[in-house]
């Protein structure tokens, strides 16, 4: 049975993309079969997995316009990356489309339409991440609704801090509104430290102190992360990531410890 992951912050360029898909990577890595959902009508996380849309196939979007039980099972598409554990990723790609689904939050239990349509379709996994967008809006709602668990990325700078605070309080005040009151902020990661900043310092100390044992770890600025996302590739295609490569997979290592499937 997989374990659901919603992954956010309320604020963009927080790094939740990078984050989502470099841990599908390692738990990949780890031997893991992990479903991605992109959840963010930018579509960013289906690029960078190495998605190509050719406007045919079956996004988040049908699937939450469907308002039926299993019909993500239909949209589940292979990753286009060259390394030999990307047959374990799959996902379910987004495309702009996707915002047409923010506009029916007034539908009755629109909210549940995720989970609806990820029931009994994502159990072969063991894990599937939810990319949510940047807002606390309905789209971010419905990949609540869906999880099971919650992590907040963050980068070290004080918007970014405060946003993921708001992603965390969200989930305290309004879960059980979303039909979800076990649900809970199980880990945060700090993203893209560059220790040549002062200001990344302070922030970095403050999100130890906001958030305590719940930080996980601090990724730090890399080029080879940037490359690699930018190129839609793994880690594997990438030169000289050894260092990259072994952040995320201790990220990915704690999530199996604290989220085991």
């Amino acid at each position: 049975m997989t374990r659901r992951v919603a992954i956010g912050n309320n604020k963009g360029g927080a790094r939740k993309t990078t984050l989502t898909i470099r841990l599908a990577e390692g738990l990949a890595k780890l031997g893991k079969r992990v479903l991605v959902v992109d959840l963010d009508p930018q579509g960013d996380t289906s690029r960078r997995l190495g998605w190509t849309d050719t406007l045919t196939e079956i996004t988040t979007s049908e699937i939450i316009a469907a308002n039926s039980e299993g019909v993500a099972a239909q949209a589940i598409q292979a990753i286009g990356w060259n390394a030999e554990y990307a047959d374990r990723i799959a996902v379910i790609p987004a495309r702009y489309t996707l915002e047409d689904r923010a506009t029916e939050a007034k539908e009755p239990k629109a909210w549940r339409r995720l989970a609806k349509a990820l029931k009994n379709a994502d159990h072969h996994f063991d894990y599937t991440l939810i990319d949510c967008p940047p807002s606390l809006g309905h789209l971010t709602h419905m990949g609540l609704a869906a999880a099971d668990y919650a992590l907040a990325t963050t980068e070290p700078e004080h918007d970014s801090v405060k946003a993921a605070v708001k992603y965390r309080d969200f989930i305290r005040e309004n879960r059980e509104d979303l039909g979800n009151p076990e649900l809970e902020l199980v880990g945060v990661v700090v993203s893209g430290y560059d220790q040549r900043i002062g200001a990344h310092k302070g922030q970095l100390d403050g999100a130890r102190t906001r958030f305590g044992d719940l930080l996980w770890g601090v990724v730090p600025q890399r080029s080879t992360i940037t490359n690699a996302d930018e190129f839609a590739r793994s880690f594997a295609e990438e030169k000289d990531s050894a260092e990259v490569r072994a952040v995320f997979e201790l990220l990915a290592a704690r999530l199996v410890k604290e989220i085991p499937a």
